[in-house]
């Protein structure tokens, strides 16, 4: 009967995140799992705010719905909504790129999530803008932002590419030369 217990709880994905969590603060040093814990907390306090920005998002699409407010000449209502996807749109990214960094012991959030999360909240920006109340040179300044992000998001997504394909090439080469070896 204990086996039986014992083998439910390997197979259960919580069991089992909790164990190798539990495995990996003890192989850290003081600092590292000080880190961990932070990321942990993190992870719970985005998770509590994606849950609480789904709660508001339904509640006000079934406010616009029920009231009958869903129309193509009620702008201010698709931005509310939009704007409200996106909050919960960015606080997902965010989430997995806690999630990334936990799973795989990364020490630091890759710079490509980050840059992408800027770019999904300035896009959130656009679309929640109210186009006759902002000036020209906040709108140049929103623009030359998502210009800016959007020319560093595919540096990095180059970069990236670049090396990927180098360690490929690496892993290839290696295959080949231990294929090539005499086998005794």
């Amino acid at each position: 009967m204990e086996d039986l217990k014992n083998e439910r709880e390997h197979h259960d994905p919580f069991s089992r995140e909790a164990l190798r969590l539990g495995r990996s603060f003890r192989e850290m040093n003081l600092y590292e799992s000080f880190e961990l814990l932070i990321m942990l907390i993190l992870t719970a306090l985005i998770m509590v705010i994606t849950a609480v920005a789904t709660w508001n998002l339904t509640r006000e699409v079934w406010g616009l719905v029920w009231f009958g407010q869903i129309n193509a000449n009620n702008a201010p209502a698709f931005q509310s909504v939009f704007g409200n996807i996106f909050t919960v749109i960015i606080a997902l990214e965010f989430k997995s790129s806690l999630r990334i960094s936990l799973t795989h012991n990364r020490d630091v959030v890759r710079v490509r999530t980050i840059v992408l999360i800027a770019l999904l909240a300035v896009s959130r920006k656009f679309i929640i803008l109210d186009l006759n109340e902002v000036k020209p040179v906040e709108m140049m300044a929103f623009s030359a932002a998502v210009l800016a992000l959007g020319v560093v998001y595919w540096l990095i997504r180059e970069q990236d590419s670049r090396v990927a394909a180098k360690a490929a090439e690496i892993a290839s080469a290696e295959r080949v030369s231990h294929d090539d070896r005499p086998r005794q």
